[in-house]
């Protein structure tokens, strides 16, 4: 049987549910065509294909890719780190929080109690918070097996592990299957929440806010004038052809099966189509009274101001720079030049650094916490980023070595700052050590007694 605490947490992990829906077909770009008239989808019938200019998935991918975490300041938690992955998997959890507003970060030890440590995804998770000190009180991850619907619920004192035997169960039969002892003294689960409000008091954005939330409006009028250019461009754009003075030739009406249809006479039915089927080139004639001439076509020029306009309503909202979302000069951009494009886009991403960061370093105690034995409270640790911005490598390798050069970097810093991991600096120490010896000229064989 379930508790009420229990029911609440699966409750909240269906609540957002046709939200995620909706933002996972944007990401995906197969979102359904806004702004079309029901008479315009009456006419256009099953001819037109789907059109999506997936601005979508780039407003959150160009944030993502920006946010590498590089290591932690005051803990040895990095061989853990590398140990489950989350040099790869971190930027997934990015992804997550940034389309769906949040996502989830369970920490526990594995079988020979190493700490285990496991990215989630908003679809299956959810938590309740203290609204007094906003901490989390307890959390909830539900899944389904090919028979069964598991769920498991992480408290500070306790994990119950529940299990329903059908597959469509979402708060009803789960029953109990094990209990064990929670010896953290916090609920393993650490969430990355993408919001910029203490309390958003918009009912859909209590899980989080979603990078495309303010695109979403603008990328369907996009696509609504990309797919109105189609149509200009199949009707209007193409010259048309006109013939006078033409009889129009009678063809019988076939049924699904290619035999001609009968009307209550039993006479075939016909009708009156045109002689000159698109696709011919030539049309000729043997009434000396016909005349054939070609309608002049309609430029697209509007659709093009219309699509810029859209455009920059977009680069305004999401902090895209203009070559990200295409709009190019005939001559390449500077480095420079579009490093100062990408400023807007470099501080959202470092303002994602300070809200995620947080989060990562709970993440790090608890990894701690487990691999040691110790309360996480007791674990200081300090998430460490790369640089947002772009720079090419020639520019950052210039602007460190002359802080070196200057003295005001240590060698060990400058090599960090160029990208290195501690443990290419170690073997980039040991392999200059070496280099020097050998360039002295002393033989280690004979240091050895």
């Amino acid at each position: 049987m379930t508790n009420d605490l229990h029911t609440t947490l699966l409750q909240r992990i269906d609540e957002p549910a046709a939200r995620y829906a909706s933002l996972d077909r944007y990401y995906r770009g197969e979102q359904p065509l806004a702004f079309l008239a029901p008479e315009a989808r009456i006419a256009l019938g099953d001819r037109f294909g789907r059109i999506a200019s997936n601005l979508c998935r780039l407003a959150v991918t160009s944030i993502a890719e920006r946010l590498r975490v590089t290591g932690f300041d005051g803990v040895a938690v990095w061989p853990d780190w590398l140990r489950n992955d989350l040099d790869q998997l971190a930027p997934v959890a990015h992804r997550e929080a940034l389309l769906l507003g949040s996502s989830y970060v369970v920490v526990w030890a594995d079988a020979v109690g190493r700490p285990q440590v496991s990215v989630e995804s908003a679809h299956q998770m959810s938590v309740v918070r203290d609204p007094g000190t906003r901490q989390l009180v307890a959390a909830c991850k539900r899944w389904t097996t090919d028979t069964t619907t598991e769920a498991t619920v992480f408290e500070a004192d306790k994990i119950t592990r529940l299990r329903a035997n059908n597959t469509g169960a979402t708060t009803a039969g789960f029953a109990t299957v094990e209990v064990l002892d929670n010896p953290l003294g916090v609920v393993p689960v650490v969430r990355l929440a993408n919001t910029d409000r203490i309390i958003d008091p918009h009912p859909h954005r209590r899980h989080g806010t979603s990078e495309i939330d303010d695109l979403v409006p603008l990328v369907d009028a996009l696509n609504k004038i990309l797919a109105d250019m189609m149509v200009g461009s199949e009707y209007f754009a193409r010259p048309r052809r006109w013939a006078t003075g033409v009889e129009l030739v009678d063809e019988p009406v076939l049924d699904d099966e290619g035999n001609p249809v009968l009307d209550d006479d039993g006479e075939p039915v016909t009708e009156e189509v045109n002689p000159y089927p698109e696709g011919n080139r030539m049309m000729l004639s043997e009434a000396a009274e016909a005349k054939f001439g070609q309608l002049d076509a309609s430029g697209l020029a509007g659709y093009e101001t219309a699509v810029k306009v859209l455009l920059e309503q977009i680069m305004a909202v999401s902090a895209l720079p203009a070559h990200y979302v295409g709009i190019t000069a005939a001559n390449p951009a500077s480095a420079d030049a579009m490093r100062a494009a990408e400023a807007a886009l470099t501080a959202r991403a470092e303002s994602k650094q300070a809200l995620f960061g947080r989060s990562w370093e709970q993440v790090a105690r608890l990894i701690i916490a487990v691999r040691d034995n110790i309360d996480p409270a007791d674990v200081e640790a300090r998430v460490q980023w790369a640089d947002p911005s772009t720079r090419s490598i020639a520019q950052e390798a210039d602007a460190i070595t002359k802080l070196y050069a200057a003295g005001l970097l240590p060698a060990d810093y400058a090599l960090k700052r160029l990208g290195y991991t501690d443990t290419e600096i170690v073997e980039i120490r040991a392999a200059r050590r070496i280099e020097a010896l050998d360039n002295a000229g002393t033989d280690l064989t004979a240091l050895v007694p």
